[in-house]
């Protein structure tokens, strides 16, 4: 699969980061080899099973001494295992099962939010940014109009990737009555 890599390495052998998994039982286009022994679906399956014991249970450089693992190979191959995750199983994946996941996840955060006495469904949270972005809005007008870069009203990280910005936009201005859609600004 197109995690199985350097992402799940992290999440092994790197900080605990309590981990989900979403499994599917019914393919929606399953693809089966003649000369494979199982579907394109049961191989995503056998990750899916695999990956959450492979974090439960490790694997200890004593396990891997006893299959004749070199030794300089076995620090890389240890894995403490005993890290979180959770698996969800799925009959199918349709738009009710997709409502589904979208409750529980929003359940999650809501109950969340009441343990940590914060209100999950208010705005103040994301003000600041809201403010924030209509500041970068006043400025990069101005900023083109002026034909000008990033002023000293930002931090110097801003500031870098707004110039960065208004110099690969071209100081695009749009005229009077037009369509403004990305496209014109991405040339």
């Amino acid at each position: 699969t197109n995690g199985q890599h350097s992402f799940y390495q992290l999440v092994h052998q790197g900080r605990v980061v309590p981990a989900e998994f979403i499994g599917v039982l019914k393919s929606q286009q399953d693809v089966f080899l003649s000369e494979e022994q199982s579907s394109s679906h049961e191989e995503l399956l056998c990750n899916f099973f695999a990956q959450p014991d492979a974090l439960a249970t490790g694997k200890s450089a004593e396990e891997l001494r006893e299959e004749g693992v070199p030794e300089a190979l076995i620090p890389h191959k240890t894995f403490t295992g005993n890290r979180p995750s959770m698996s969800l199983v799925l009959p199918a994946l349709d738009a009710f099962r997709i409502g589904q996941l979208l409750s529980l996840y929003e359940h999650r955060i809501a109950v969340s939010g009441f343990i940590w006495n914060i209100n999950s469904f208010d705005q103040w949270g994301v003000e600041l940014g809201k403010v924030l972005a209509g500041k970068v809005r006043k400025e990069l007008v101005r900023a083109r109009g002026e034909g000008t870069g990033a002023s000293d009203r930002f931090n110097h990280s801003t500031r870098a990737m707004l110039n960065m910005y208004l110099e690969h936009a071209g100081g695009v201005t749009p005229k009077e009555g037009d369509d403004i859609f990305p496209t014109l600004l991405l040339r």
